[in-house]
């Protein structure tokens, strides 16, 4: 505190009350300040070459944003493709498994059921014997194809994959 001045009161003195209070600020003018400060109009009018090299970036940074946000999104895409398909790879990797473990014990019963298990011939990829489908007996209907491309289009198998 300042020394009391010569008519020795205190009631004058010239030091500032403090107030435990806090101080009431304008929000508006922050904003303004933030506003002024990354507004291209003022730049603009100011430098039209830096207005322009201020709208080329944020133009920029627009295009990065969205770019990124598209690859994120395909690749989370693609993520989950690749995740059903190696889903499916392992269960078909199991249902070939047990096929094949169904077929030497059907193998092994039969070999011991029968009463010469040397006439018969192991299973290999040679000696098996490949047969036609057998015609179904039930004709289909013929439509009038109206597009014959689109059909052959239609009819073809949708290869599963990645």
């Amino acid at each position: 505190m300042r020394p009391a001045s010569a008519g020795g009161s205190l009631a004058y003195s010239t030091v500032p009350t403090v107030v435990a209070a806090p101080e009431q600020r304008q929000t508006s003018r922050a904003l303004e300040l933030i506003h002024g400060s990354l507004s291209s109009g003022r730049v603009s009018r100011r430098s039209p070459v830096l207005g322009g090299l201020h709208r080329l970036a944020d133009g920029t940074l627009l295009g990065v944003i969205t770019a990124a946000a598209v690859l994120s999104g395909l690749t989370l895409h693609w993520q989950h493709r690749w995740t059903l398909s190696f889903q499916r790879l392992e269960g078909t990797r199991s249902l070939s498994h047990r096929l094949t473990e169904s077929t030497a014990q059907l193998e092994q019963h039969l070999l011991r059921r029968t009463a010469r298990p040397s006439s018969l011939v192991p299973t290999k990829v040679a000696n098996l014997v490949y047969l036609k489908r057998p015609e179904s007996s039930v004709a289909k209907p013929e439509s009038q194809q109206l597009l014959p491309v689109l059909d052959d289009l239609i009819d073809q198998r949708i290869r599963a994959g990645y």
